[in-house]
């Protein structure tokens, strides 16, 4: 994940979880489903409640738009925002 994701995201005080693909035993096999998604490029792919949101670029959309926190809380990866 892009460190201009991880840091937006732990900001808002949630814990990503992060995935290096070129570490796991299966992670060509997960870049192949990310693509098959439609995420292009495949990585960072952003997932907040077990929804893809996309990458780099939409996250900072929703963030732009006031949208990520509140999809942060409802995920319940954040309990409080102000």
């Amino acid at each position: 994940m892009s460190h201009s994701i991880t840091t937006l995201v732990s900001g808002f005080g949630a814990n990503p979880k992060i995935y290096e693909l070129d570490q796991i035993p299966n992670g060509s096999q997960i870049e192949g489903a990310l693509l098959q998604l439609g995420c292009r490029p495949s990585v960072p792919a952003v997932f907040i409640g077990q929804k893809l949101i996309g990458g780099e670029k939409q996250v900072m959309n929703l963030h732009l738009q006031n949208r990520l926190a509140p999809m942060l809380m409802e995920a319940g990866a954040m309990w409080l925002w102000k």
